[in-house]
C-alpha cells in the first residue's frame, strides 16, 4: 500500500487516506459491483433511494424501484443516467461491458424488512 513493512514507523496517515488505499487495491471485483458503488452519486439521493442496482445480464443493470411509478420515471432518465454511469466507469476494468439500464417495479427486492 504505502511501501512501509510491519512494525515500521513513520509519521501516522489519516484513517481516511489509509482506507482509500485498501479500497483502490480492493475495488468492485464485477460490473453489478462497480455499478452499486456509483449508484446513489450518479442517480442522486432521491432517484438512488427509490431504485437499487440488483441484477446485471450481459452488460445490461437491472434496477429494482419501489413502484412502478419510479421505474417509468427511472426510464425517462435512463439516457442521462447510462451516460453519467458511462462516464464513472470509464478507463476501469468494467467500462467495455456496460450496456445499458433496465428499470422494474420490484418493491420486494428492495425493501428491507
Amino acid at each position: 500500500m504505502n511501501g512501509r513493512k510491519r512494525g515500521e514507523s513513520g509519521p501516522p496517515r489519516s484513517l481516511a487516506a489509509a482506507l482509500e488505499a485498501v479500497r483502490s487495491e480492493v475495488g468492485p471485483q464485477t460490473l453489478l459491483a462497480a455499478v452499486q458503488e456509483a449508484w446513489p452519486d450518479v442517480a442522486g439521493s432521491l432517484a438512488a433511494e427509490q431504485g437499487d442496482p440488483v441484477a446485471e445480464r450481459a452488460g445490461v443493470v437491472t434496477v429494482a424501484c419501489r413502484s412502478g411509478t419510479w421505474a417509468q420515471e427511472l426510464d425517462l432518465m435512463s439516457p442521462v443516467l447510462a451516460e453519467k454511469l458511462s462516464e464513472r466507469l470509464a478507463g476501469g476494468p468494467h467500462a467495455e461491458a456496460f450496456r445499458g439500464l433496465r428499470f422494474t417495479a420490484d418493491a420486494a427486492r428492495t425493501d428491507p424488512g
